[in-house]
């Protein structure tokens, strides 16, 4: 991608301000229009919310942006919405013991009313509070029970001359507990939040479960088995590329193979796979600067952990911006996809949505901008001023790219916010319009949610603020 080294949050402001002026109107469609017994909306369909499920993973998305749109805007009526939902209907996600998405669930909803009550934008309300914090804290030890061992016993890094951290362990996937997705990394938002709150999970014999080191474990086992590092690991191991899944030997817990649930390939980058990897260890590696050394020494250090977390951030993160993205720091669906050839060398021009070859995903550009820029900030604060200005300006330049035409949706019958994300293309489940002959002009609850969180963050940094939960 070619990167803006002139853009500012500044600079940005309008956009942003158009995203949550758009954004408003959505959410109100949505809701005047979803009947809550056809399940959850998670992709449209023609520009109509549509339920399509594998699991109920979207609807704290769902609400989460109404209370995203209250902070950006001040607008009490999503602020009420936000609550009476999330009052309604969020409560079965807390105990949900089948799935791997808390952070996605019950950190957008429960967790934004709790951090705008702490922040002082929603009245104090010692309840309110006691309910929210309740609920992240039930969330994030039902998360962590959901937990698989490996057979590794030896520290792992990266880095060489670095301690590392022993693999031994993950929160596996819907798929069952030899499933390691590279989505959970997002979601150990939910262990890490609950760990704050005191929170531990009780385990067999009244054994208390650490949140914060299961956390940990589960990022190491990504790290090692996800994430790819150049260093000759197989026959395609790219520095930065990313295997949506990890197969494991329930037997033994010995890793078996990379494998891809929504990938081409296990060979290949699915580009979503690879921007929560860069979201997710961005905003762990704040997190982690909220932890005091000592609760880190039982897993290897305050060191080894950050250097894990760095480099394996910073890999997915050089992949996104110098491998696989288009001009404009769009990628596609897919680092190489069975078509992408006939695109010729996409990444020289700015990506196109309605190639007849394959399918571009905005969701996994929102993903990724949110996490470069996180990125970029982290290294400035620790001195890396060169680093740190390439990720924050990356970020920015894919913000810049789909907070306007053709990704920002300003037509008000379309009920989606950001244009052209992708859900599932092996399975065939995203909309192909008349005379397209790939998906392209629909969106999803992820992608929506998620170019709002990223609106917000620069909104805030403009404002000389911060965003984060931690």
């Amino acid at each position: 991608m070619k990167i803006n080294a002139t853009l500012t949050p500044q600079r940005l402001a309008k956009k942003t301000a158009r995203v949550f002026e758009l954004a408003g109107q959505k959410i109100r469609s949505i809701d005047a229009s979803w009947d809550s017994a056809k399940g959850t909306p998670v992709f449209t369909v023609a520009g109509k919310y549509t339920s399509r499920g594998w699991t109920e993973w979207t609807q704290g998305f769902q609400f989460g942006m109404a209370f995203l749109q209250y902070d950006a805007t001040g607008d009490e009526s999503f602020l009420a919405l936000g609550r009476a939902k999330t009052l309604k209907y969020m409560a079965s996600h807390v105990s949900h013991v089948g799935v791997h998405d808390h952070g996605f669930n019950n950190v957008s909803t429960y967790g934004n009313l709790r951090r705008l009550i702490l922040e002082g934008k929603v009245a104090s309300n010692q309840d309110e509070i006691n309910y929210t914090e309740v609920a992240l804290k039930v969330s994030g030890a039902v998360q962590a029970a959901r937990h698989a061992t490996t057979n590794v016993k030896q520290a792992w890094s990266p880095v060489a001359g670095t301690p590392g951290l022993v693999p031994s362990g993950y929160l596996y996937s819907f798929n069952g507990p030899q499933s390691l997705f590279a989505d959970t990394i997002r979601s150990l938002r939910s262990l890490v939040v609950a760990h704050q709150l005191g929170h531990v999970l009780m385990g067999e014999g009244d054994k208390p479960i650490n949140l914060l080191h299961r956390a940990i474990e589960h990022a190491a086992t990504t790290a090692r088995f996800n994430v790819f590092f150049g260093q000759g690991r197989d026959s395609y191991d790219v520095r930065g590329r990313v295997a949506h899944e990890s197969i494991f030997n329930r037997n033994d817990g010995q890793f078996r193979c990379p494998s891809s649930q929504q990938g081409y390939s296990p060979f290949t980058t699915w580009t979503r796979g690879a921007a929560w990897i860069i979201a997710g260890y961005a905003e762990q590696l704040e997190f982690l600067d909220t932890v005091k050394g000592a609760d880190l020494d039982a897993v290897g250090g305050r060191r080894a952990v950050t250097d894990l977390y760095l480099a394996t951030v910073r890999a997915a993160a050089d992949y996104y911006i110098d491998g696989y993205t288009a001009k404009d720091g769009v990628p596609y669906w897919d680092s190489m996809a069975l078509n992408t050839h006939k695109l010729g060398d996409y990444t020289k021009k700015n990506a196109d949505p309605y190639n007849a070859w394959e399918p571009v995903d905005s969701s996994a550009a929102a993903i990724a901008a949110q996490g470069l820029i996180r990125l970029g900030l982290w290294l400035d604060g620790k001195g890396e001023k060169a680093a740190g200005k390439k990720y924050y300006q990356a970020g920015l330049t894919v913000a810049d790219t789909i907070f306007a035409e053709p990704y920002l949706s300003t037509d008000k019958k379309h009920q989606g916010l950001l244009l052209h994300s992708v859900y599932h293309r092996p399975n065939g489940w995203d909309h192909i319009a008349k005379g397209q002959k790939v998906p392209n002009g629909e969106s999803s609850m992820w992608g929506d949610y998620h170019a709002m969180e990223l609106a917000l963050l620069i909104q805030r940094l403009g404002e000389k603020k911060y965003y984060t939960f931690f």
